[in-house]
């Protein structure tokens, strides 16, 4: 199974995504990154550094923009009908995942497919560190529980 199918099997359990945008919210932290470390059970620093630094600038440059203007449309804006604007949400959510979808295949493309044999919660671990800043390690073990339930 490729990376995409399985970080959309894997979010979709019971606990992930809660723990997982807990840790982006509150923490800084990138959750299509953190899946790739999972998938790749990666913990090598310079192999994450690498990661971290493209899941940044692609997290900067692509996704950011797309989640504050998918968040702005939330809100009901007055004299717009209500469901040409969940429309256009929709649409900017989309393409919000499809920007997500391309980060994931591209660090699983740049790392070769390449499993090095890390525990979720080392390889979360490692990911938070090169992300930086680490985030908080009871937050990291709710992830790395809630992806154990879910069959990772």
């Amino acid at each position: 199974m490729g990376i995409w199918d399985w970080a959309l099997a894997v979010y979709g359990q019971e606990g992930v995504a809660q723990a997982a945008l807990r840790l982006q919210d509150e923490h800084g932290q990138n959750v299509p990154f953190l899946l790739f470390a999972v998938y790749a059970e990666a913990a090598d620093p310079e192999r994450l550094a690498k990661a971290a630094d493209l899941a940044r600038r692609w997290e900067a440059e692509a996704v950011k923009p797309l989640r504050a203007a998918r968040r702005a449309l939330k809100p009901p804006l007055a004299g717009v009908p209500d469901a040409d604007q969940e429309d256009l949400r929709e649409s900017v959510k989309a393409v919000e995942l499809h920007a997500e979808r391309i980060l994931l295949e591209t660090l699983e493309r740049l790392s070769g497919g390449r499993r090095e044999g890390a525990s979720t919660l080392e390889a979360l671990r490692a990911a938070a560190r090169a992300f930086g800043p680490p985030a908080p390690d009871e937050a990291l073990a709710d992830l790395a529980a809630a992806l154990r339930q879910a069959g990772t």
